[in-house]
């Protein structure tokens, strides 16, 4: 990786988020990780729940889940930088994500599970998967969001009633899942308290759909989507050899611009930079941490 042409891309060409996330990486501190979260707040709105195309394949202006499980994407890696044990920022990232549960209780189902995105993503410009925006409730994006709220410190009956709907989806899954379900349960069975249980239902990573255990053409996760961090404890389902090559693969997919390209059809040009900022965010982040 060139890491100085990285950052001249991200610099002229990525949103202040993925351009604050990429220094508090690089250079850690509390101040940086504080204003991560501050500008995660622009994309709040009234009911508590963000939107504004944070996740940029929606481009709705409303809230969505999609929106709300990208944001706490982004505190979780607030929270697993070099900073994130600080109290200053766990108090802030708590209370960002504290603040998400009164929209999560709103779009609910009464069952206690979240659909990914809401009909009304079909008002406004939207990646073709996304298609009418009708999904039913599912652990995707449920039991991601549980986990993440957990890891930011939040509790409460929201949680309760949404942890019970995963562990009965959970209990209930068989054959193979798709590469999206599998990584939002790992990361539900990562935090629940209940380890007995969480041991026995783990999805098998050999069986997914959606993903490349080792690189492949087109699009699907990869073991570095699991387990980003060497330290992290997903990391033991992999192949060593396995994580290394996609290593390898990711820094030679480094563009002439200093970016990384973007494997989908984004909804437009300003989606399709704000996907490579992402990207290349997530790239640098992986190449600098993983030795």
């Amino acid at each position: 990786m060139d890491l100085a042409r990285a950052l001249s891309f991200l610099d002229t060409h990525a949103r202040l988020l993925e351009r604050r996330l990429a220094r508090l990486w690089l250079a850690p501190n509390v101040a940086g990780a504080c204003a991560v979260v501050d500008v995660l707040a622009g994309y709040r709105n009234a009911d508590g729940g963000v939107g504004h195309a944070l996740e940029p394949d929606v481009r709705a202006p409303g809230s969505q889940p999609l929106a709300v499980d990208f944001a706490l994407g982004v505190l979780t890696q607030v929270l697993d930088s070099p900073v994130g044990d600080d109290p200053v920022v766990r108090r802030k990232v708590a209370g960002f994500a504290e603040g998400l549960v009164p929209y999560l209780e709103s779009v609910t189902s009464p069952g206690g599970g979240l659909p990914i995105v809401l009909p009304d993503v079909a008002d406004h410009a939207r990646a073709d998967h996304w298609g009418d925006g009708r999904f039913p409730p599912g652990l995707n994006p449920t039991a991601g969001i549980v986990a993440a709220l957990r890891a930011a410190g939040v509790a409460g009956s929201w949680l309760d009633a949404a942890d019970a709907f995963c562990r009965a989806r959970i209990s209930s899954l068989s054959g193979g899942v798709d590469a999206h379900t599998a990584l939002n349960v790992l990361r539900f069975l990562a935090t629940t308290p209940d380890r007995e249980w969480a041991a026995r239902h783990a999805p098998e990573v050999s069986d997914l759909t959606l993903f490349h255990l080792y690189p492949g053409d087109g699009y699907g996760l990869t073991p570095l989507d699991f387990a980003p961090l060497p330290t992290d404890p997903l990391r033991a389902l992999f192949p060593a050899d396995a994580v290394t090559a996609h290593l390898a693969a990711l820094s030679a997919a480094q563009l002439d611009d200093g970016g990384w390209p973007v494997p989908w059809t984004p909804p437009g040009p300003a989606a399709l930079l704000e996907w490579r900022g992402v990207v290349t965010t997530a790239a640098l982040r992986l190449l600098t941490t993983n030795p």
